[in-house]
């Protein structure tokens, strides 16, 4: 069998994600070994354009944009993105085999002195380049200033120092992948600032008529994130929207049932709009479509579907 080619983006954290993507499915698939695989990093344009808002360059979907060209041309094998960078729809030609178990969901605080909710203080400069992070926690203070810092987890960690943020917001799931929970000052708890759709959870993608590759990538699927995360990608699929749509969505499964919480804000972020569905696991698809159709309803015209 040739060489399995692995393509992500060339961050520490994207690689960390590679290699756990490589040791899980050699612990599942034992005829493989170290040697097969060969890794590839790809410059996505939301790596090049690091300081410019994504909105501005086309939205997020450019960091997985170039990964996927180079499946769809055979460059690559295998895709490894974070599932919440991707668009909600894709290539027909591609596939998502495999969510991985998911890590932690939640939306944490990296700062020198701020540990609760009611030490953001008046004022308090914190460094995000996410719409729905910014308007979450104008929610909470109305007075925070929320400054756009673009990059990876270690530029961003660099810019609070350099810029004098108070802190800065990003998800833990990279965090503590990339083992830095001694940075963290406090975890937002998901009622107070509910995550992005897939957050904390690694997508493997490949070509849809590759069927070894989809074969080797289906034995690391990790059942209750894939009904997660088609719950979620489906109520985002619904609303619509585009890389400044501010919305949040998270789905738990409690005893086979599946419940999952949104929150969708207005186009001019006055007001939020916040829905919860559950079902059976199974219905997961229809649970995402119901609570994405809940919302717009709930929305009227106050959030324009793009």
């Amino acid at each position: 069998m040739k060489k399995i080619t692995i393509g992500a983006r060339g961050s520490k954290l994207s690689l960390a994600y590679v290699e756990k993507v490589k040791r899980l499915i050699l612990e599942k698939s034992k005829s493989l070994k170290e040697d097969d695989f060969v890794i590839k990093k790809i410059k996505t344009s939301g790596d090049i354009h690091s300081n410019t808002k994504l909105s501005e360059i086309g939205g997020k979907n450019l960091f997985c944009k170039e990964i996927e060209e180079n499946l769809l041309k055979n460059n690559i094998d295998i895709a490894v993105h974070s599932l919440k960078d991707m668009e909600s729809e894709q290539n027909e030609a591609l596939t998502i085999a495999a969510f991985v178990k998911r890590n932690d969901p939640r939306d944490v605080l990296i700062c020198n002195k701020i540990q609760n909710l009611n030490e953001l203080s008046q004022g308090a400069k914190i460094g995000s380049s996410s719409r729905r992070r910014e308007l979450q926690l104008k929610k909470i203070n109305q007075n925070v200033l929320v400054l756009n810092i673009r990059g990876n987890i270690d530029t961003r960690i660099k810019k609070l120092e350099e810029k004098k943020l108070d802190a800065i917001i990003l998800a833990a799931a990279g965090v503590k992948s990339l083992n830095l929970e001694n940075k963290i000052g406090m975890v937002f708890d998901e009622n107070d600032v509910l995550p992005a759709v897939g957050q904390g959870i690694i997508a493997v993608q490949c070509r849809k008529d590759d069927e070894t590759i989809k074969n080797i990538i289906k034995k690391i699927n990790d059942t209750e994130t894939s009904f997660c995360a088609i719950a979620e990608r489906k109520m985002l699929q619904t609303i619509g929207g585009d890389c400044e749509t501010a919305v949040g969505g998270l789905a738990k499964i409690i005893d086979n049932n599946l419940i999952l919480k949104a929150q969708l804000f207005s186009d001019l972020g006055d007001q939020s709009f916040d829905y919860e569905f559950s079902g059976r696991n199974v219905d997961a698809l229809n649970i995402g479509k119901t609570v994405g159709e809940r919302l717009l309803k709930l929305a009227g015209e106050k959030f324009k579907k793009k």
